[in-house]
């Protein structure tokens, strides 16, 4: 595996670590740390930056796969017409290397977007999490009873205007 796709498979590895941490079902009090120390480093904007560089060449690199797949399958359909044994395991294992490489950037970028959409999502939990906690409990069984008993003068109301309706009909 060249420099670039042993980089990209580096990537990888990184980003499944950093879901498995997002992923893990563990308690409020640990998990806005655990969230706090992986985005920490992303907020910069200079990080920023190399990961969206970063992203476009792992991009670049998949629009290559893609073209390397289909021109090898050219070649190796061209190969089954013409016999030659060695040619065809040749081009069958370049196929290989580059349908392996096709799916590695492939993952790679789909589990970036699916990383970021995972933060946001958790991040969103432990904010309605931090307001359903905040909201005082200022209810008291006297204000329920007293909401119950509109609600059931409402219900009474609409059961006989219906009932005046169907009569209308």
């Amino acid at each position: 595996m060249t420099l670039y796709y042993t980089f990209v498979f580096g990537i990888l590895a990184f980003e499944m670590v950093m879901f498995l941490l997002l992923a893990l079902p563990v308690p409020s009090k640990y998990r806005k740390p655990v969230t706090m120390a992986l985005i920490r480093p992303f907020r910069l904007t200079q990080v920023q930056v190399a990961v969206k560089c970063i992203l476009a060449f792992i991009l670049l690199l998949f629009v290559d796969t893609i073209n390397r797949v289909y021109s090898v399958n050219a070649e190796l359909s061209q190969t089954s017409l013409a016999s030659g044994v060695s040619d065809r395991n040749e081009v069958q294992s370049r196929k290989f290397y580059a349908q392996r490489n096709m799916y590695l950037t492939g993952i790679t970028l789909f589990l970036t977007f699916t990383v970021f959409r995972t933060y946001g999502l958790v991040w969103e939990l432990l904010e309605l999490k931090e307001s359903y906690r905040a909201e005082p409990e200022n209810m008291d069984v006297d204000d329920l009873k007293k909401q119950i008993k509109d609600a059931e003068k409402e219900i009474q109301s609409l059961k006989e205007r219906a009932e005046g309706l169907q009569a209308d009909m």
